[in-house]
């Protein structure tokens, strides 16, 4: 075989081979989509392929808390996620959109506590009177994190005077930002190998107590109330800090170690020295 013909046999494996691997990558990202896809319910497949007001559910609930929590069309709505046939069959559980005056118990199925709060609020005593849903404040489908910012002037002043929202606002602001900063705390120390569960399990039921408040329109109750969580939460802030502190003292003494194994290095050294 003459130098030309090896050339091209060599460019001709080169390119077999290229192919090859070429083809092999395609195929896996093809089976990697095709698992994605298959990974999704029906209800998403189907909506999600489709434009306007059909696709815009799956749209806004991609944003959703529900969606970072695994929570599905199928979680509230019913029906059979696995069988695109069948998915809106009421033999399968399909409940479809409930009327209004159904929306709080709709709802409600999960979140237990939050309907009773909300019943017992001035708001929950309107319902089918005009008064606000469960959807009205949270929406149907980008539900998001229950916050202390849901409570605003763009929000409340659909309904009415954003005075009072206000008020409410002010006294639970000082509490909502201790809880964010006590859990980002805990979630540090938790990163670190800290055994933080009873801290957390602590600050869970209190932070559930200060979401009841939410739908508590009472301001002097309000004010009653986050006084008495501020109190636990101190408890909890002053944990921190002995964590802190004991975080500071593991540092130093692991900065004397390290300082007296360099100098028993340096003193070994010198000694080695003085002896040649």
């Amino acid at each position: 075989m003459d130098r030309t013909c090896h050339m091209g046999a060599l460019f001709v494996i080169s390119s077999l081979r290229t192919i090859f691997i070429l083809t092999g990558l395609l195929f896996t990202m093809t089976t990697q989509a095709s698992a994605a896809v298959k990974s999704e319910i029906v209800c998403v497949q189907c909506h999600g392929s489709q434009t306007g007001r059909f696709a815009k559910p799956v749209e806004l609930w991609r944003g959703s808390i529900h969606a970072e929590n695994g929570i599905n069309c199928n979680h509230c709505h019913g029906g059979d996620p696995g069988d695109a046939e069948n998915a809106m069959s009421p033999a399968r559980g399909f409940l479809g959109t409930p009327v209004e005056t159904g929306i709080p118990g709709f709802c409600g199925r999960c979140h237990v506590g939050v309907l009773k709060d909300y019943l017992g609020s001035k708001h929950g005593k309107n319902l089918g009177k005009g008064g606000p849903t469960c959807i009205t404040c949270h929406g149907s489908h980008q539900v998001k994190k229950t916050t202390i910012e849901l409570i605003n002037e763009k929000n409340c002043s659909r309904c009415h005077s954003y005075e009072k929202p206000s008020q409410i606002k002010r006294a639970m602001t000082a509490t909502e930002a201790k809880i964010v900063y006590i859990d980002s705390r805990l979630s540090d120390f938790k990163g670190k190998g800290i055994d933080t569960s009873a801290m957390e399990k602590s600050l869970f039921a209190v932070r559930n107590r200060f979401h009841t408040l939410f739908h508590e329109l009472n301001v002097a109750r309000i004010n009653l109330q986050t006084a008495e969580i501020d109190k636990e939460l101190e408890q909890q802030l002053q944990s921190i800090k002995r964590l802190d502190e004991t975080e500071q003292k593991r540092k130093l003494v692991g900065v004397m170690a390290i300082a007296s194994a360099l100098l028993a290095a340096l003193v070994l050294r010198l000694y080695v020295k003085s002896m040649d």
